[in-house]
């Protein structure tokens, strides 16, 4: 994989620090808010489980670019404003979508729509106030408008809105109708936030029988704790849990 792929526009080296805590620490974000990274683990026992099972560590040794998608989840300004996480994976994020786009895969970008009004749900659930600023959360006017000023789309990339936590629920996001038509049977889901909508959306992409990779440290969330109860679940249960550099490694059609 290109060297290209792996650098920030500031030449920070993605692949510096995959255990989560070097690389980016100290790097501001565009609204002056420090970057961090999460410092993520798959306990050793986990690992374990797995090789016991079926012989390796990784369900998937090997990836098919045109068969593969990334899948971006809720990289707006609502959720990544204010979060040093959220800022730290913007270069994995970018590297990704560019190692994908290189290797013939299609990039999605999820982004929540935006209600006329909050769901009784959400209302009785958050309370008015904050279900409010949850409807507004997808951002309004055009999608370079809505995602984090420095991800920016290439014109073939899929762009759709999802009503639900979940990009892959049924009836609430086009996009299993999209990957279909493009012949996808992998996806390679990164975003925010961890334990929400990213692990809403590996679950169900899991259940419609998606070969699923979660890029470790491609997602975020406001805490070590939670991230990591969410990798740890979904590599028990749900798809393979990779750093950034390995998935473009096999993108790259090298093993890893």
């Amino acid at each position: 994989m290109s060297s290209r792929l792996l650098r920030d526009a500031q030449g920070i080296d993605v692949r510096a620090g995959m255990d989560g805590m070097d690389g980016l620490d100290g790097m501001d974000g565009l609204d002056g808010m420090e970057r961090r990274r999460h410092a993520w683990r798959i306990e050793a026992d986990e690992y374990a489980r797995h090789e016991r099972r079926r012989g390796h560590r990784h369900a998937y040794t090997e990836l098919s670019g045109k068969r593969t998608a990334l899948v971006v989840v809720d990289m707006v300004r609502f959720f990544v404003a204010g979060n040093g996480f959220g800022l730290g994976i913007v270069p994995q994020v970018q590297a990704l979508a560019d190692g994908t786009r290189s290797a013939g895969g299609t990039v999605a970008w999820v982004l929540p729509a935006v209600a006329a009004q909050p769901t009784r749900w959400a209302v009785d659930f958050y309370g008015p106030e904050v279900a409010e600023r949850y409807r507004l959360a997808g951002g309004t006017g055009t999608v370079a408008d809505r995602l984090w000023p420095e991800l920016v789309p290439a014109p073939e990339d899929a762009v759709v809105e999802k009503t639900a936590a979940s990009a892959f629920f049924p009836g609430r996001c086009p996009l299993p109708e999209v990957l279909d038509e493009r012949g996808v049977d992998t996806v390679i889901v990164c975003g925010l936030v961890t334990n929400v909508c990213v692990e809403a959306t590996v679950r169900d992409a899991a259940t419609l029988g998606y070969r699923v990779v979660l890029a470790a440290d491609g997602c975020a969330t406001r805490s070590d704790t939670a991230h990591n109860a969410t990798l740890a679940t979904v590599y028990r249960s749900f798809g393979d849990v990779r750093a950034t550099a390995d998935i473009l490694t096999l993108l790259d059609g090298q093993p890893a």
